[in-house]
């Protein structure tokens, strides 16, 4: 796993709650809403997102086993609040990509220095405006 449990259990309870405040709004952020995969009860992570086209791509900065990506994958879809829309996604897809071809220049390096190179990829189904405070 590129990054640690101990960052990102750091993050769940620290960063996640601050961030998700304002992630819906920043640019390469936004807000995943997932159902648990056995609870069925509804979850919101923060994420960093890159709109490809019509495709939604999730670096993986701390690998595919997370609970988040365990639920969309389960789900088979899940929304996405991000730049005041709220996205419909569907067809999610793991893809290991060494080149990081999905995201920015920019980030590609930050995720090579990371050691990340897996990717959740899911299909933009139809874009609605929405205020990325409500759920």
């Amino acid at each position: 796993m590129p990054l640690g449990r101990r960052v990102a259990r750091f993050n769940r309870i620290v960063t996640n709650r601050a961030l998700g405040k304002v992630a819906p709004w920043m640019p390469g952020f936004g807000v995943v809403l997932h159902s648990g995969r056995r609870s069925g009860r509804t979850y919101t992570t923060p994420v960093n997102v890159f709109i490809r086209d019509e495709w939604a791509v999730f670096a993986l900065t701390y690998g595919a086993e997370t609970d988040w990506v365990r639920n969309i994958l389960a789900a088979g879809e899940c929304q996405l609040l991000t730049r005041g829309h709220r996205l419909d996604l569907t067809l999610p897809r793991l893809v290991h990509d060494e080149n990081r071809s999905g995201v920015p220049a920019f980030v590609r390096t930050l995720l090579r220095l990371m050691n990340v190179n897996d990717f959740l990829t899911l299909h933009i189904e139809r874009p609605t405006a929405a205020s990325p405070g409500a759920s």
